[in-house]
């Protein structure tokens, strides 16, 4: 009698929720989908549901979780929607409402964020970790903010700088970065070494026009308000009464590390970026950035932040790309031992 076979298990059928939109407001339903029904794809790829609907009625497949933030995004929009929903709007809200459970029995994290002067006043931490970043910044004279693409190290840090210059609190800001990118070489590049970092730069330079204006950003330029250097400018230098951001600096060396954060002089405050996954050192060649992890763990007036995959700001399909990655070299290690 040959051997009974096991049953493949049958996938349980996606959880279908009902949700109806009230008082029905044509108008108002339009601007929730968005033209083509945008808007509704945007909340499906984000929280990996299907939503059809008819009417001011929708019905919603997926897993009850899922299907629980789906409905809350489509009541949020709905709400917000007298006018016509930006795309912009859209993927900052899916991104709270996919992070409220972090903060479920807590505040919100636009309850208690610090308040930026930047031309963008809608500008605050979206996700907890943002806020204490944020906090953590004000608070601390050097602050480590570390973790994957698209969680606002960066960005957020940009925007201190620009809120404690036009507080008065510095008197200049000062943005740098090591020249490593992706294995590339400079001397391969066009131009004098100016010409040649500036493309890696050129994300500082964005978050500037896009925080304080390409006008304002130019006339600051022009006075040495606000400097945008390669790393290996910083040697030699004391930096007073200055914000000073070390971006990407998961490929600085050690020595290049040290010698950043004894730049640091009086008045001045200091954060540094970077995502340790993602270092372009030569192999075998230490990451300044995990090093000082180690060593300045336990040092006073010294915070550190580290976001995870549920920071990111990103397009919706950014946190399910870093998820992929994850969970790809979890089976690779796997598979190696």
């Amino acid at each position: 009698m040959p051997p009974k076979t096991a049953k493949t298990p049958t996938k349980a059928k996606p959880r279908a929720v009902e949700l109806s939109l009230s008082p029905l407001d044509n108008n108002r339903l339009a601007n929730l989908c968005g033209v083509l029904d945008e808007n509704l794809r945007q909340i499906e790829t984000a929280f990996d549901v299907s939503i059809a609907r008819r009417g001011e009625r929708f019905t919603l497949r997926g897993e009850k979780e899922q299907t629980a933030k789906a409905s809350d995004a489509l009541r949020m929009f709905h709400e917000r929607a007298k006018n016509l929903l930006s795309v912009d709007e859209i993927q900052l809200g899916l991104i709270e409402i996919a992070n409220r459970p972090a903060y479920r029995n807590s505040q919100k994290p636009d309850d208690d964020a610090p308040a930026l002067m930047t031309r963008k006043t809608e500008l605050h931490g979206r996700t907890l970790r943002q806020v204490e970043y944020l906090r953590q910044i004000q608070e601390h004279d050097i602050t480590f903010g570390t973790g994957p693409a698209g969680t606002g190290k960066t960005y957020l840090a940009v925007a201190s700088a620009v809120d404690a210059f036009e507080r008065e609190l510095v008197q200049r800001i000062v943005l740098t970065r090591p020249a490593v990118e992706a294995g590339e070489r400079l001397g391969f590049l066009p131009g004098d070494l100016a010409q040649k970092v500036d493309p890696y730069l050129r994300p500082l330079y964005d978050a500037l026009y896009d925080l304080m204006g390409f006008d304002k950003v130019g006339r600051l330029f022009a006075r040495s308000a606000i400097e945008i250097a390669p790393l290996a400018y910083m040697r030699g230098r004391t930096l007073n009464h200055a914000f000073i951001i070390l971006d990407e600096a998961q490929n600085t060396t050690p020595e290049q590390m040290k010698m950043f954060l004894t730049r640091i002089g009086i008045g001045a405050k200091a954060v540094v970026t970077g995502d340790v996954t993602q270092t372009d050192l030569q192999r075998g060649q230490k990451s300044g950035l995990i090093e000082a992890r180690k060593i300045l763990k336990d040092v006073r007036g010294i915070a550190f932040t580290e976001f995870q995959k549920e920071d990111v700001v990103r397009h919706p399909l950014v946190a399910h790309i870093v998820s992929a990655y994850e969970a790809h070299a979890a089976r690779e290690k796997q598979n190696e031992s």
